[in-house]
């Protein structure tokens, strides 16, 4: 039995979906129905397992509210090519952590935060406790001083 191995570059873009579809809190079965096909198929665009055409590539990006070319773009929104992208290790942290379920939390989180000044408030703290903990801090499970736990 010959069982197909997934193209690079159709991974690739299956990332992307997934990635962009649960950033925004979506199910498969929802962008399923929103593109006229099975959640399996979803499945299998988002396992790069099937490849995309372009029609449905545009229709996937219209319900995602994004730009086909989104899901071709590599860090700095550097256009899509093949080196490195066999190796995991070499991927873009940014998007590695967005992958993770405390990257879609935190983003999903900030995005809802529309007062410019606390979104500025909070990158300072991240990278104040960043730089702090590269120089040796611990904060050991107690926030830094001035900054309290929600609902508080």
């Amino acid at each position: 039995m010959n069982v197909k191995t997934p193209n690079a570059i159709d991974s690739y873009v299956g990332a992307r979906i997934r990635m962009r579809r649960q950033l925004l809190g979506m199910s498969q079965e929802r962008l399923a129905d929103q593109i006229g096909v099975t959640f399996q198929q979803v499945q299998k665009y988002e396992k790069g397992i099937n490849r995309i055409g372009a029609s449905r590539l545009q229709r996937i990006a219209e319900v995602l509210h994004t730009s086909p070319s989104f899901f071709f773009e590599q860090g700095d929104s550097e256009p899509l090519t093949l080196q490195g992208l066999d190796l995991p290790a070499n991927g873009d942290p940014v998007t590695e952590f967005l992958r993770t379920k405390e990257g879609l939390v935190l983003n999903r989180a900030f995005l809802k935060i529309a007062d410019q000044n606390i979104r500025e408030t909070i990158i300072a703290l991240v990278n104040a406790m960043a730089q702090a903990e590269s120089n040796g801090a611990t904060f050991g499970g107690s926030l830094p001083d001035g900054v309290h736990p929600p609902g508080r």
